[in-house]
């Protein structure tokens, strides 16, 4: 190889400087790919982790909410990610419930090596399937019961890309280098020590200051080793503030996901002040996120709540130990009531140190009300159950006693008077057996429409609140036309009236003149041609923003008998039928009967509003239960 080695000192310094430039070049260049494709490769692992997590958490919500159907969106979602390039939920045994495919729901796709990863307990565990792509596996725990595990398969080409990227650039950054010091190597007699000595300031300002950018990248101004070196320089500096911005990017991306996470977060100081909280937890409480900041938990939350978190918040500074499932409830006004879960954990800097307390939130008020209305409604089906069930019994020995009257009535030695007890004995027992049956026929309703007169059943409804009407001595006003047909599902409307006359009632609890009416009428909207029905009572009346929500569900003003449910399932009811509703109130000042107050519900029932009426109107009639 003596024939190969440069004669000249020229040849010799540019072949030793390209040959050292190369073997320095290949070094770092295999260091810098191993480096950071080690990086890369954890980068995605803590990525494919979280993500795994965040679908088992979301998972785990929608179990214990009991919204099973939305873990299809959940699962779609989660395929937003560049980085995930497939996601499912299966049960604990392995069968799919929710995929991003959905034809995958319902059957059992996993491997033998994908069931052998399943445990019991286990936390999360990330392995390489048969392909070689990355899989991680999280369980769905809910209140300590395995439901299911969390699948999350890795999209490695975005990981490929970068680190095909890394090596490309450290070619170019060779090639480059190797032509530099060529044209280097011409000059190299010029000065070597003042770029050294610029290096050397740099690298102590580099030292004092790691985040400066002031002066680099330095500028190479020599042509001898130092320009590789300086060259060098640069691009350590060049890949440091790429690691930096990598790091910078990650921590934007935890930030992202806290800010638009469907959960409320919160870190807390040993003070008890907010230092961050997240955008979803400011929408909760309705103020913005700069208020929070330096608050106390004392100045956001109720008394009551707040004394128990503080002493949450202590023990977790303390014992370091998290705390889950705390349920906090505070009376926020007078009858409202607001219930969170929380789940209060340790922030550490170092094994020993708890620098914040983070607090995961969830506001559980919604549910706790519907989960008490749904309570309430249950009892109110079981005493319509147990009713009817009464009802029903009581027809056998009322038609023994009808008879029986009957033939009482023609014995002939019966005198007037005891006749006059015998007539009085069959009304009373026909009034029993007309409510009997029309308890009946309200609770078997009619599963298809039919043609139903108006006036029969609101007559129908105030038989089942005769006893009440007596009893509260209220007058009753009544204004049928006769022939007011509605082609119609009977027993619906008959819950919508009950619905409504058990409200005027309630309102008339110090007596007073309920009024029902129906007639023939046209739409004021578009001519159409319908019923009209009218309902009011001069009761106590309501305020206007009473007014604007009893059609929501769950609103009640009658706190421990009331569901908030009457109103809103008559809305629906009238919707049904393709109806409108007016209501009109006046909220009572005084005792005084000329400044009473009252509430009338106007009703419209198109004749067309769910089809056209059958021609065979008593047909249609005997399909009345």
């Amino acid at each position: 190889m003596s024939w190969f080695k440069p004669r000249s000192i020229r040849g010799q310094l540019i072949f030793g400087l390209i040959l050292l430039e190369g073997l320095l070049v290949v070094v770092f260049a295999t260091l810098l790919v191993r480096e950071q494709a080690s990086e890369i490769h954890q980068r995605a692992r803590l990525r494919l982790e979280s993500e795994a997590n965040l679908l088992a958490l979301e998972s785990e919500d929608a179990f214990s909410s009991g919204r099973e159907a939305y873990l299809q969106p959940i699962v779609r979602t989660m395929m937003n990610s560049e980085t995930i390039h497939a996601a499912m939920v299966t049960d604990s045994e392995g069968r799919v419930i929710a995929s991003s495919n959905p034809a995958l729901n319902g059957k059992d796709v996993l491997t033998r090596f994908e069931k052998r990863q399943i445990s019991p307990r286990l936390n999360e565990v990330i392995f390489r399937a048969s392909g070689g792509a990355r899989e991680c596996i999280a369980p769905i725990r809910v209140e300590g019961r395995l439901l299911g595990y969390a699948w999350v398969y890795q999209d490695s080409t975005l990981e490929n890309q970068q680190i095909y990227s890394l090596v490309r650039i450290t070619i170019i950054f060779a090639i480059l280098g190797a032509i530099g010091t060529a044209i280097i190597a011409s000059f190299l007699a010029r000065s070597i020590t003042r770029p050294l000595h610029k290096l050397l300031i740099a690298t102590r300002k580099l030292i004092r200051d790691p985040e400066t950018k002031e002066g680099f990248p330095l500028e190479v101004t020599s042509t001898n080793e130092a320009s590789d070196l300086t060259r060098a320089f640069n691009l350590m500096v060049t890949s440091i503030e790429e690691q930096r911005a990598g790091l910078n990017d990650t921590l934007a991306l935890l930030d992202s996901m806290l800010e638009n996470a469907p959960i409320g977060f919160a870190f807390f100081d040993r003070k008890f002040r907010f230092v961050r909280v997240n955008q979803f937890l400011a929408d909760m409480n309705q103020m913005p996120v700069s208020w929070h900041l330096g608050r106390t938990i004392s100045e956001l939350l109720p008394e009551g709540a707040a004394a128990e978190l503080r002493d949450c918040v202590q023990n977790v500074f303390e014992n370091g130990e998290a705390v889950r499932d705390l349920e906090l409830s505070s009376l926020v006004d007078p009858g409202y009531q607001r219930s969170w879960l929380m789940n209060v954990y340790p922030v550490k800097t170092s094994l020993q140190t708890v620098r914040w307390v983070g607090a995961v939130i969830v506001e559980t008020t919604e549910r706790k009300r519907s989960e008490e209305a749904l309570r309430k409604t249950e009892k109110l089906a079981a005493a319509g159950r147990l009713a009817a069930s009464i009802a029903h019994e009581i027809n056998n020995p009322l038609e023994a006693i009808t008879n029986l009257l009957y033939l009482l009535r023609r014995e002939p030695s019966l005198d007037a008077r005891a006749q006059s007890f015998a007539d009085s004995a069959q009304h009373e027992v026909a009034r029993v057996s007309e409510m009997t049956q029309q308890t009946l026929r309200f609770y078997r309703q009619a599963s298809a429409p039919v043609v139903a007169n108006v006036g029969e059943l609101l007559a129908s409804v105030l038989t089942l609140f005769q006893g009440r009407i007596h009893t509260l001595r209220i007058e009753v006003a009544r204004d049928y036309e006769p022939d007011v047909d509605l082609f119609c599902f009977a027993g619906e409307l008959r819950q919508l009236f009950a619905n409504l006359v058990g409200n005027a009632l309630d309102a008339l609890s110090e007596g007073g003149r309920l009024r029902l009416a129906a007639r023939k009428s046209r739409s004021a909207l578009d001519g159409r041609e319908g019923v009209r029905i009218f309902i009011s009572d001069d009761g106590c009346g309501m305020t206007e923003a009473t007014r604007r929500r009893i059609f929501e569900p769950f609103f009640t003003t009658k706190d421990d008998t009331g569901t908030g449910l009457g109103l809103w399932v008559s809305d629906e009811i009238i919707r049904k039928h393709g109806g409108l509703v007016r209501v009109r109130s006046r909220l009572r000042v005084s005792r005084d009967k000329d400044l009473s107050g009252g509430t009338i519900f106007m009703i419209f029932f198109p004749d067309d509003g769910i089809g056209a009426t059958p021609l065979l109107l008593n047909a249609a009639v005997t399909n009345e239960a």
